[in-house]
């Protein structure tokens, strides 16, 4: 079931996230609603903080960009390794809308994982997912990408932010 995205500067999205004891029909179906409402936002990933539910869950799907659809789930994700290289991509975010900027990040990670039926897996990541996991993961610390700004893009970023939530409600 879609479920509404949390946005800025809501203090729920800066809540850490807590690691998913099983992988059972209750994780399954929350994964089940953050894909549905990941592509009804037009987003390429998701964490389950961003629909209020602070577990350490994502879903990405970097094919939905193209019209095809291609779910991954990554449960209680962990970096092992991240290269000293570092790429810098222009990000976006569900919870911070109609916001884009250049962030900083690895540019390669190797992470492990449970996947939907619980099963451990490694990933060795670069590019756009090797980004958006690491984009991601950072949600489930209650951070969010707009943090990796200068402090003046992030003032500027949060009363832009603000300023659109007042006008909303009074609509």
């Amino acid at each position: 079931m879609k479920k509404p995205i949390l946005t800025a500067p809501d203090p729920r999205l800066k809540a850490v996230s807590t690691p998913v004891g099983k992988v059972d029909s209750a994780i399954r179906a929350l994964v089940d609603d953050m894909t549905e409402s990941m592509y009804a936002a037009d987003g390429i990933g998701l964490a389950a903080v961003q629909i209020g539910v602070p577990k350490r869950v994502i879903v990405i799907d970097l094919d939905q960009k193209d019209g095809k659809r291609n779910p991954r789930v990554f449960i209680n994700p962990v970096i092992l390794w991240a290269s000293e290289e570092k790429a810098v991509f222009e990000e976006g975010c569900l919870s911070v809308p109609e916001i884009w900027d250049d962030v900083e990040r690895p540019a390669r990670i190797k992470a492990e994982y449970l996947d939907r039926d619980g099963k451990k897996q490694i990933l060795e990541a670069d590019g756009l997912l090797a980004t958006c996991l690491q984009h991601e993961m950072d949600h489930l610390e209650g951070v969010l990408f707009i943090d990796h700004l200068s402090r003046l893009k992030r003032s500027m970023a949060i009363k832009k932010l603000t300023k659109a939530k007042k006008l909303k409600e009074s609509a």
